[in-house]
């Protein structure tokens, strides 16, 4: 296990260097080079740090810095899952061994820094980038982030929380403006920040968007006052890549390192001589980045070939993360598994033949991978057949049909809820003609199944499964794997029930790719917060919008029963404030794991609070007839708001109602409390 310096042995090692660097070796280097380096100094014996995106994997740089393997990063990196699917396996111990796997792979190749986890809330189905984060719920995305940096910087690897704060489009990505509330920054867009700082990450990346009026890369109120005084985080702060252009509000706003190379300092002796910035502010960079530096042990990093031994250890928690991770919507019949008795299986669709990925800095292109026609063809031999684009007839004639449906998501643009026209249509056809149809979608959040939701027999909801993903996806569809996977995410039926509904300006539609020149000519524009902390499950509970799938939801192959909720208060501790205990039995014939949920609701608030608020949960795994005692703990955060004139988390005296279940709309147990 890796065993960073402490804060305080790192800051003497940074003051002792800081001192023996001039002016012109300090204003270097706080701008990066060389697109994903610290620039080294070689006179002081500083060695160059190199970057890697990141979450969901290594990403080969080399390609894009125009040199040959050798030269930079791993030889290969094993393309994991989605973390949008490693959010709905709700299992923070498996996000370590997934982070651990990642930042193995880095020493492979040499780096230092992973530029992930990204986390930014799910806030609506269309963001581009929804498939790099962990869902729509705070508490469950900071459990799962707090994993996953706990396990990359157990290999040494700085973990970077990115993208600082409400970057929750990609739409014209860096003329937005987030305009948001501070109890919702408090309640909804920090607390997974909190939780990557708690648990240690050692580097913070700011956003592309403006938070108020305010470019967040450059934002003394965002970096200095929410990150840094509020959240409590010490370490190093870096922009965006081509995020930034003023130098002077830059080295006021506790910003440390300007990304790609220096922009808006590239004039910076000139911005000093003018008394714009101050020599004082360019050290506290240069500190903080020397801090990270000596704590994460980053001087002589090379790469470290030993680790490739373990690269079928990652495929083993890539692939156990998809099998934990892909939800079963919907079984009706119990059509699934497929037995030995269906002997026609027809398949069709988009990402049969071709693997389903997003793009952007998260895409890993992986080795070994598995298509999903070549991992059902071991699954079920000559029972399946693959037909592009069947004809009725041959619809009709299957005993089962497994249509694929599914987006290319990617950071820069946002995609509509809707499906491609010829996807559509496809699903349309296939539940049409076949009363057995089973929809496989491959995307990197919800999507639009209005249309054929109600005439397919099944769905599963395998996301964008990594390099060996579709594996786990024929072993879910054979019964060799029994689902356990939970919507991190609540699908709505229209997107017009969305809480982010609207945030297009009027007039302007989605566009499709890279649109850098478009841009850069328009004007910022205003993204209204409206619904403030009524994010996901939150609205659609508190304006009683039917959703088609709720938050959490997640069918298995066998049964649970929840029985004996003992909701106990415990006045004397903070972290164990109140303990909720309920016993779980598998009622079914198959073994397999439940999740069980704890909501709280407070029943008597001075403020406007959801119906429920996800406060807790736990993963159990039962054979068939057995039972459980669960306890998951509550601490005195489960229960308060933010106030933001008393400018705290405020608790007050009342009745609130803990609900224990399987979804946020399928409570089994409640019990009323006073505290």
């Amino acid at each position: 296990m890796f065993e960073p310096l402490s804060y305080e042995e790192a800051y003497e090692k940074a003051r002792s260097v800081l001192v023996s660097m001039t002016l012109d070796e300090k204003i270097a280097y706080v701008g990066g080079e060389r697109m994903f380096f610290i620039r080294p100094v070689e006179r002081l014996g500083l060695d160059d740090v190199q970057m890697a995106d990141a979450t969901l994997g290594v990403r080969l740089i080399d390609e894009l810095l125009g040199v040959d393997l050798s030269m930079h990063g791993p030889e290969k990196s094993t393309a994991f899952p989605c973390a949008i699917l490693l959010a709905a396996t709700w299992n923070p111990d498996l996000a370590y061994k997934y982070a651990e796997a990642i930042g193995e792979e880095c020493r492979a190749g040499g780096i230092g820094i992973l530029l992930g986890p990204g986390m930014n809330i799910y806030r609506h189905s269309q963001c581009g980038r929804n498939f790099e984060y962990f869902g729509e719920d705070p508490f469950l995305a900071g459990r799962m982030v707090s994993g996953y940096v706990k396990g990359v910087q157990s290999t040494g690897v700085v973990a970077t929380l990115k993208h600082f704060v409400a970057n929750n489009t990609d739409y014209y990505r860096r003329k937005s403006n987030s305009i948001v509330d501070e109890r919702a920054l408090h309640e909804i867009y920090m607390p997974a920040f909190k939780a990557g700082i708690d648990a240690g990450a050692r580097a913070v990346m700011t956003s592309y968007n403006q938070l108020n009026g305010e470019w967040c890369g450059q934002s003394k109120y965002v970096i200095s006052n929410l990150l840094r005084e509020q959240l409590g985080f010490k370490w190093l702060v870096m922009t965006d890549w081509w995020s930034v252009a003023d130098g002077e509000k830059l080295a006021a706003s506790g910003q440390d390192i300007e990304m790609p190379y220096a922009i808006a300092l590239k004039d910076a002796h000139l911005l000093i001589e003018d008394g714009k910035v101050r020599v004082e502010d360019i050290d506290r960079m240069v500190l903080s980045i020397l801090c990270t530096y000596f704590a994460m042990k980053l001087h002589g990093r090379k790469k470290e070939p030993v680790y490739y031994e373990k690269y079928p250890e990652h495929e083993t928690v890539a692939l156990q993360t998809a099998r934990e991770g892909i939800v079963l919507l919907k079984n009706e019949d119990n059509i699934l598994p497929l037995e030995k008795e269906v002997k026609s299986i027809l398949l069709t669709g988009e990402y049969v033949e071709k693997m389903a990925v997003g793009g952007g800095a998260a895409e890993v292109k992986g080795y070994n991978n598995v298509t999903m026609l070549d991992a059902l063809k071991k699954e079920f031999g000559d029972r399946i057949t693959y037909v592009a684009d069947p004809t009725p007839a041959q619809i009709q004639s299957a005993d089962v049909v497994l249509c694929n449906v599914g987006t290319f998501d990617s950071e820069g643009w946002d995609r509509p809820f809707a499906l491609p026209d010829n996807q559509e249509q496809r699903a349309l056809a296939c539940v049409a003609n076949n009363p057995n149809t089973i929809v496989i979608v491959t995307s990197g959040s919800g999507i639009r199944m209005t249309g054929w939701d109600d005439k397919a027999k099944a769905i599963i909801y395998a996301w964008y499964g990594g390099q060996n993903g579709n594996t786990a996806l024929a072993e879910i569809t054979a019964g060799k794997t029994n689902p356990s996977g939970k919507l991190p995410i609540t699908i709505e039926k229209e997107f017009s029930d969305s809480p982010g509904f609207g945030y297009i300006p009027e007039g302007e539609s989605l566009y499709d790719g890279w649109n850098d020149e478009e841009e850069k000519k328009r004007d910022v524009y205003d993204i209204h917060y409206k619904e403030g902390i009524f994010v996901g499950y939150r609205w659609y509970e508190s304006k009683r919008i039917q959703p088609l799938y709720p938050f959490g939801h997640g069918l298995s192959y066998t049964t649970f029963e929840y029985n004996d909720l003992a909701v106990s208060v415990h006045h004397n501790s903070d972290t164990e404030f109140v303990s909720v205990r309920c016993a779980v039995t598998n009622t079914g014939a198959r073994a397999g794991s439940e999740i069980v949920q704890v909501y709280v609701q407070d029943v008597e608030s001075s403020v406007p609070r959801p119906v429920k608020e996800l406060k807790g949960f736990r993963k159990v795994y039962l054979e068939p007839g057995e039972s459980k005692p669960v306890v998951i703990p509550l601490d005195k955060r489960a229960f308060s708001f933010w106030d933001p004139e008393k400018k705290d988390w405020v608790l007050e005296e009342g009745m609130f109602i803990v609900y224990a279940g399987s979804s946020v709309m399928d409570v089994r147990l409640q019990q009323k409390i006073r505290l």
